[in-house]
């Protein structure tokens, strides 16, 4: 069953657009496809998967690694940038020789956005992103991001805060899929 429908856009280089809507409208349906973690039930999506990356709700860390390990695995894996800007941008310096698993909320959330910065990848998939992040820690994704955005790459993200990053907006709200009629007499209670 669809959970929106006759959506259709396009994104470019520099450029970030916001998704809006209340909780459970498909935010995060519409992320975990575009990112082909699920398929699509009609339509297509037109962009090269290997141009992507994807930071859901789950941090993904190794909790046993390190700060500077986790960092270092991932840039293994996509073949991207040094771990040293990534510290940096996400203020991870300090912590670079802690555990992954002991880390607070915050700074587990911080490190697995840092991962983005080394993956190379030119379009981020971000699912609320600042989730368990204080104010000066919002600031510091939302110049990440940027920066991302100034070097031509692209974000799509789930957010119910204004992060301060100029993009266009998309309300959901018009493309939830029309519920099927059902028969409300299912003879259970007569």
């Amino acid at each position: 069953m669809p959970v929106l429908e006759g959506l259709n856009f396009t994104l470019s280089a520099g450029e970030a657009l916001v998704l809006r809507g209340p909780n459970g409208i498909g935010k995060t349906t519409l992320l975990r496809t575009l990112a082909g973690l699920q398929a699509p039930s009609a339509g297509e999506i037109l962009c090269d998967r290997d141009a992507l990356a994807y930071a859901g709700h789950a941090d993904g860390l190794k909790l046993t690694l390190t700060v500077a390990e986790n960092l270092t695995f991932w840039a293994k894996v996509f073949g991207g940038g040094t771990i040293e800007t990534a510290l940096e941008a996400f203020n991870l310096g300090g912590l670079r020789d802690r555990a992954a698993g002991g880390l607070s909320a915050g700074q587990k959330r911080r490190l697995s956005l840092a991962r983005l910065t080394v993956t190379g990848r030119e379009i981020w998939i971000l699912d609320e992103p600042t989730v368990s992040l204080d104010a000066a820690s919002v600031q510091l994704f939302a110049q990440a991001i940027r920066a991302h955005l100034a070097a031509g790459g692209a974000a799509i993200m789930a957010t119910h805060i204004d992060l301060g990053v100029e993009g266009r907006l998309l309300d959901l709200a018009p493309f939830k899929a029309k519920l099927p009629e059902i028969d409300a007499d299912d003879g259970g209670f007569l």
